[in-house]
């Protein structure tokens, strides 16, 4: 997450390619891709307020996809579609899918931070991304790009699953009485980039082992992988 130093009409021409939209006002798409660390004065005020504006149009967008797309889905099931496609780890995928980090203007510090804030960082600038779309085309833009990215993972196999740790929690509770342990089994790779094994148990069933970018990521596969195992949940092998 270097922040690549583009001129404003360049970062719109490599932003039109990757996202199919042609941004008019390439100040505006500048100023919400510097974070504040690359500011002097006013540091990340623009950048905030763009985030702000492009959680609520997402929010929005992908609330209204799920409602025509799964017409039969209950309100329990379409709050848990919507979650799990608007978190931070979500949004920060799709933001690698487009190259948005290399292309976000930051300080030199952001390097050090840990993995769960550069994930965070990553949604943030998706969603200021977003906001500068909707100002510059309206809402109708705004979904052709949520639209393109999010309608897949939508209809994933096991989109409408909880988070794993979370629907392991529930099942552990009712079939051994007892809380999940996660534990970091190995750490590799290089600080920028690590890669977590981290194993749960839980009572007296064989552990599970899960990988991940970051602790959380790798908990998260492990909770999951347990859950396939035991039947809980159907094998996702062909979900994306």
């Amino acid at each position: 997450m270097a922040g690549k130093r583009l001129t404003a009409t360049e970062l719109a021409d490599a932003l039109q390619l990757r996202t199919g939209h042609n941004f008019r006002d390439h100040q505006r798409l500048q100023r919400a891709l510097t974070h504040g660390s690359a500011r002097s004065a006013n540091a990340g005020v623009d950048y905030e307020r763009f985030e702000f504006l492009g959680d609520r149009v997402l929010g929005l967008a992908v609330a209204d996809m799920l409602v025509s797309d799964f017409p039969d889905a209950p309100e329990g099931e379409l709050s848990v579609r919507l979650n799990a496609l608007v978190n931070a780890e979500a949004l920060a995928q799709i933001a690698d899918e487009i190259g948005l980090a290399e292309l976000i203007r930051a300080g030199s510090e952001v390097r050090n931070l840990a993995e769960r804030k550069r994930v965070n960082l990553r949604a943030d600038a998706l969603e200021s991304l977003i906001a500068v779309i909707y100002l510059d085309g309206g809402l109708d833009a705004a979904k052709r790009f949520i639209h393109k990215f999010w309608k897949p993972r939508a209809k994933a196999v096991g989109a409408a699953r909880r988070d794993p740790k979370t629907e392991l929690q529930e099942w552990a509770h009712q079939a051994s009485t007892s809380v999940p342990a996660y534990e970091i089994e190995s750490r590799t790779g290089p600080d920028h980039d690590p890669v977590f094994s981290v194993i749960v148990r839980v009572g007296q069933f064989l552990p599970a082992t899960g990988t991940g970018r970051s602790k959380r990521e790798a908990e998260q596969s492990a909770a999951a992988a347990l859950l396939v195992r035991e039947g809980v949940w159907k094998n996702e092998e062909t979900a994306s």
